[in-house]
């Protein structure tokens, strides 16, 4: 072979190509064909077709089953089933089959998968469980997942990987290629090193990169770049996530109260806190609970019902502004026809408000230095909205009844109602951020009632005193 001529790398597909739609997803012939093989009881035949898959697609495949369905697949493919593919998958399914194993077998996957994977498995099981699965692992694993779970949950402490690469400032370039080289007990997957003072507090950061293109002699002190962003232990996740994303990190180093590294972030487990925390507070916001397809019934039906039930409740207040108007309805038809176009259009503009003020307070755009400006934005848009709102249905109200006061008193209404939906929309979760309540969570409810009440009572209000109904 010549010297410019590389070796061909052989390279195994993950999955025949024929198996995945254009998205990447398993065909649903695929997964049929898996399933019939479990029902004639062929698992050597189910096994074969899972076998060729990257662990992320049986994942997948467990997800796209049944309950009874993924018991018997599990059956089938038990020895398929490492960490890797439970650390891809989703918490639900992942706990059932956890479940279903003996806790030496827990302690087999925890201990092929990094800290914050294995953490992920073991904290949701029981505590006699827990107990059980961490009596069966090695002391060093144990004493790892031990600590980690001594954290708070959804902390950087329960989200770090213990397995890191750290060395002195003093060190050469030669020496640490030689030590990473040479030390079999270090991690095998790794971006960037650390360099740490006598204390093992990080200093600074080094590139592998760096460390392949400099001169053997020179220290790592004088090739690492001291900047760098520290995340203390006890941060939230979402937080840490914020970070990742505003100063475009592979990975971070983890500090304790006293500075010390205990541990490192990387980016690949940021991309799913990210997705978590985005989809979570769109869910909170229409008070679905968790929203996962694979959450148990009894689950979904506990978190969801006691937001209708508060629903419920604020919508009786609207209905006594109605109450209070019901001589004026009795006298003027119309005004009961018209009536759910002013509250659902000014909901839906609160909705639009409450979607982006939610968001803003998430990533940080919204904070108390511009909180004032954010709500005179807010006014500005509802009122441009309102006066375009108000024009398009006074004039339709008073063509189609031939009621030019009509037309009026709604689009008075409209205005009105549109405006206090905008204020209502950023005023709300902005004040529930205030007193430290998450603001996905009930802001829904309270803006949906303020553009109710407003509405009925701006409407049927106006429509009393012009005199409209005789």
């Amino acid at each position: 072979m010549s010297d410019t001529e590389l070796p061909e790398l052989e390279t195994e597909s993950p999955l025949p190509e024929t198996q995945l739609d254009e998205d990447d997803r398993l065909k649903p012939e695929y997964v049929t064909s898996v399933l019939a093989a479990l029902e004639d009881g062929d698992d050597e035949g189910a096994r074969a077709l899972v076998e060729p898959l990257h662990p992320a697609d049986i994942a997948d495949l467990f997800e796209l089953v049944g309950d009874e369905e993924r018991v018997n697949l599990a059956r089938a493919v038990t020895d398929l089933l490492n960490g890797d593919v439970f650390a891809e998958m989703n918490d639900y399914v992942r706990e059932q089959l956890i479940q279903a194993l003996e806790p030496h077998e827990v302690a087999d996957i925890a201990s092929e998968l990094d800290t914050d994977d294995a953490v992920a498995i073991i904290e949701d099981m029981d505590e006699d469980e827990q107990r059980a699965v961490l009596r069966a692992l090695d002391p060093d694993d144990r004493a790892a997942i031990e600590e980690a779970l001594s954290f708070p949950e959804e902390s950087a402490g329960r989200l770090m990987q213990r397995e890191l690469i750290a060395v002195p400032e003093h060190w050469t370039v030669a020496q640490t290629i030689e030590f990473l080289r040479d030390d079999e007990q270090l991690t095998t997957d790794f971006w960037e090193i650390f360099v740490v003072d006598p204390g093992h507090r990080p200093i600074g950061t080094c590139q592998l990169s760096w460390i392949l293109r400099a001169p053997g002699g020179i220290a790592i002190g004088d090739v690492m770049k001291r900047e760098q962003t520290l995340i203390p232990v006890d941060m939230d996740q979402e937080e840490v996530a914020l970070r990742f994303q505003k100063y475009a990190l592979i990975s971070a180093a983890v500090v304790d109260a006293s500075g010390r590294l205990v541990g490192m972030i990387t980016v690949d487990d940021i991309v799913h806190i990210i997705q978590q925390e985005a989809g979570e507070d769109v869910l909170r916001l229409s008070g679905a609970g968790e929203g996962d397809i694979n959450e148990p019934i009894l689950d979904s039906y506990k978190s969801r019902v006691r937001w209708l039930i508060a629903n419920l409740v604020t919508a009786m207040v609207a209905s006594s502004v109605i109450a209070a108007f019901e001589g004026t309805i009795a006298r003027m038809v119309a005004l009961a026809t018209l009536m759910p176009i002013v509250a659902g259009v000014g909901g839906n503009a609160g909705t639009q408000t409450l979607a982006v003020t939610v968001r803003a307070l998430a990533t940080n755009q919204l904070t108390q230095s511009n909180t004032a400006r954010a709500i005179m934005r807010e006014i500005r848009v509802a009122m441009m909205n309102g006066l375009t709102v108000a024009a398009v249905i006074g004039i339709g109200v008073s063509l189609v009844f031939g009621n030019p006061a009509l037309g009026m008193v709604i689009a008075a209404a409209m205005l009105t109602n549109i405006i206090i939906a905008g204020l209502a929309g950023v005023l709300v979760p902005v004040t529930l951020d205030r007193f430290d309540a998450d603001p996905a969570v009930a802001s829904s409810v309270f803006v949906t009632m303020t553009t109710d009440s407003i509405g009925f009572l701006a409407f049927l209000g106006l429509a009393t005193a012009s005199g409209l109904t005789g």
